[in-house]
């Protein structure tokens, strides 16, 4: 069993790796190849990838993402292997936290090398198009005025510093705003389409929005405004994933998370 770097001439080898369902891996594992604050790696046993995954960093905590076991290989440590390797990366570089959503086939694995589950994450889906009675003079599109507002606000929110994934996306967002003070935002090219809010004025409006072209919404569990929106709307919840710790806890806020980035980052 060889643990080396993900390169581009990989790329083909992966569709063979990933589970039904997975639809965004692929863009996400050519996005880790080509980004400097992303460290893939791969398994090989007899020269075939048995197995990928990923660490991702951002500044003083890590994510863990794209852990795929070939279904040949599966149930051989594999999984194990490259999540220790990737842990052992991660700290090697002075890292304390490191975070990962795991699916119910991986919850196990992590467990055993002492991660902690933090909480859950909502999926739920529904069907377009929804009658939600969008329409809130609050909701502007983003200026470089609200910046530094955005900045804090998503700080307080993920405990991480992610501006340097946020400052990507920041010309097509929007924001919610009252006198100039922005209560949330929402950057429909970033992920799944990134909501923050510190109201839930705020968090449900651009949920509505964001649900004119979008059938799915992620969150946290402690978001209980979003909850209560979603069921009110006739969305089913399609399942759950844990969002798990390894290392020193971060002050977040889920609550103010009306809509996740990706499993890959928070």
């Amino acid at each position: 069993m060889e643990v080396q770097p993900l390169i581009h001439n990989d790329i083909p080898l992966i569709p063979d790796l990933i589970p039904p369902g997975w639809d965004t891996a692929m863009p996400a594992i050519q996005f880790y190849i080509t980004s400097d604050f992303c460290f893939p790696i791969k398994v090989s046993i007899d020269h075939k990838i048995a197995g990928t995954g990923t660490a991702i960093f951002h500044h003083d905590v890590a994510w863990l993402a794209h852990i795929i076991v070939h279904p040949d290989f599966r149930n051989q440590g594999i999984g194990r292997r490259i999540t220790q390797y990737l842990v052992e990366f991660v700290h090697g570089k002075g890292l304390e936290t490191i975070y990962l959503l795991a699916t119910e086939l991986g919850e196990p694995v992590y467990s055993k090398l002492g991660f902690e589950p933090e909480t859950e994450y909502l999926f739920f889906k529904g069907e377009l198009p929804v009658d939600l009675g969008f329409n809130d003079e609050c909701i502007v599109p983003y200026d470089s005025a609200y910046k530094e507002q955005i900045s804090s606000l998503d700080g307080y929110a993920s405990g991480e510093d992610r501006m340097f994934h946020l400052g990507q996306h920041l010309s097509m967002g929007l924001v919610y705003q009252q006198d100039n003070i922005v209560e949330g935002y929402y950057l429909p090219t970033l992920g799944d389409g990134l909501i923050i809010a510190t109201t839930s004025a705020a968090g449900q409006a651009l949920m509505r929005f964001r649900l004119t072209t979008k059938d799915f919404s992620v969150f946290p569990m402690d978001n209980i405004h979003a909850v209560t929106f979603f069921q009110q709307h006739s969305f089913a919840e399609i399942r759950r994933q844990k969002r798990m710790r390894l290392g020193t806890k971060r002050d977040w806020q889920p609550a103010h998370i009306y809509n996740r980035i990706g499993g890959n980052l928070g």
